[in-house]
């Protein structure tokens, strides 16, 4: 089954472009101008989308919200497409979850690049059929399940990406530049360390306490998995 990518950009030249790239590139894509439309098309489709091209400003309200609402039901990547180009729209889009985060003007192939590694990413953390468990977690890495103290925590796939990477090398001090190959296409020049930051603060901020810290930052370095 062909992956399916939803659009959601009001401006219709761009986005129609964009539909016509992703469908050349082998993905069964679909567009809508606003927020209601695309609650609609997931409705309707009955099908959840692979992944998301999410504008911020639409007409009936922003994507921030919108991919922070999502994160909270579904597990669903979302990669921002937007002309706001400053720090704190960057931050604030990774902080609301997003994967990815593309400012316009873009180049097509660049974009599909970045699909592509989202999914790719996404899909290997779904591969394997473990569990495991340390502290007061319990993680299921078949189902996308993270469980602190019995309740379970909403992880984008970005996150889980990098959780499974530090539970597979349990007292490894792991280097940001592995990190961010795990985390990333490896030849994608558009990857930045500050990124990669905002990743594990976010993991950390949801799976800590104050018992268990269970990532250490090793400065200068990286970062080890302590399980504890």
């Amino acid at each position: 089954m062909m992956e399916y990518i939803l659009i959601i950009e009001d401006d219709d030249i761009l986005a129609q472009g964009v539909k016509f790239n992703l469908e050349l590139a082998g993905f069964f894509a679909d567009a809508v101008s606003n927020l209601q439309a695309a609650e609609e098309k997931i409705k309707d489709t009955g099908r959840a989308p692979d992944l998301i091209i999410l504008d911020i400003n639409l007409p009936d309200g922003d994507g921030y919200s919108f991919a922070g609402r999502l994160r909270a039901e579904q597990n669903i990547p979302v990669i921002f497409l937007t002309a706001r180009d400053l720090d704190e729209d960057m931050l604030r889009g990774f902080e609301n979850g997003a994967d990815d985060y593309i400012t316009k003007p873009f180049n097509i192939q660049i974009l599909l690049r970045r699909v592509r590694a989202v999914l790719n990413r996404y899909h290997a953390g779904m591969s394997r059929m473990e569990r495991v468990k340390a502290g007061n977690l319990e993680i299921d890495f078949q189902s996308w399940q993270v469980r602190k103290n019995g309740e379970e925590l909403t992880l984008t796939p970005t996150e889980f990406r990098l959780l499974k990477k530090f539970c597979d090398n349990p007292g490894i001090v792991l280097t940001r530049n592995v990190l961010l190959e795990t985390l990333w296409d490896k030849d994608g020049n558009y990857v930045d360390e500050h990124t990669l930051t905002i990743f594990v603060s976010r993991l950390r901020s949801k799976i800590a306490d104050e018992e268990h810290s269970y990532i250490r930052t090793i400065y200068g370095t990286g970062y080890q998995w302590t399980g504890e």
